[in-house]
């Protein structure tokens, strides 16, 4: 699995709309500045999380994009998934793979399945708030 330019993307979107909630929409150039993203790529990039309701986008003056639901309520995964072909580590876990022939007597498969399921717990351990915060999730422990 490797998370594509359009996945990183996304998630960066994501989170900088997140980050300036307060300010209603957020024209789409304001974002690609920011962002340091071309406007043209990252038009792409909304129509796929409007179209999925990630995002609502109002037109004309005052228009731009903005979140639908509050930062707790995405998950890395749900974004993630919107731009990915597949987030499966192997193709025979893809969504719609036909059963391997070699799964009865796999010696890998079960590798597969549980960084699979890793994979997958991670990312919808992960809230788009999460993300916001200035320390990376996870490395909040103290020894």
């Amino acid at each position: 699995m490797l998370i594509s330019t359009k996945g990183r993307y996304a998630m960066r979107v994501m989170i900088d709309l997140a980050e300036h909630m307060s300010d209603g929409f957020i024209p789409l150039k304001a974002i690609a500045q920011r962002q340091d993203i071309s406007e043209k790529y990252l038009e792409s990039i909304i129509k796929l999380l409007v179209r999925a309701r990630l995002l609502s986008g109002q037109r004309g003056k005052g228009g731009g994009y903005r979140l639908t639901r509050p930062p707790e309520a995405y998950t890395a995964r749900e974004i993630l998934e919107l731009t990915e072909a597949c987030l499966a580590p192997v193709a025979c876990l893809e969504p719609g793979a036909g059963p391997c022939p070699s799964a009865a007597y796999c010696r890998t498969l079960p590798l597969w399945r549980g960084l699979d399921r890793v994979i997958t717990e991670y990312l919808n351990g992960v809230s788009l708030a999460d993300l916001m915060q200035k320390t990376a999730p996870g490395n909040d422990y103290v020894i």
